[in-house]
């Protein structure tokens, strides 16, 4: 079953047609810049990609992994 995350994204400004900001990993406890829309997404998506595949992990081994 796939975990859910959550992100607040701050925009702090636009330029060149995308956005500058931070966004704060809430579960994860953690906060990065980020310089373009596509630099958002990738750090989102591998956040998701890495908490899947600890899950994953942890099913195989029969852990039940704690929030």
């Amino acid at each position: 079953m796939r975990k859910r995350e959550t992100f607040v994204i701050h925009i702090l400004n636009q330029e060149n047609a995308t956005w500058q900001g931070q966004v704060v990993w809430l579960d994860g406890k953690q906060t990065k810049p980020f310089r373009s829309m596509l630099e958002l997404i990738k750090m989102m998506d591998g956040v998701l990609e890495e908490r899947q595949n600890t899950a994953d992990q942890c099913e195989e081994a029969g852990i039940r992994e704690e929030r």
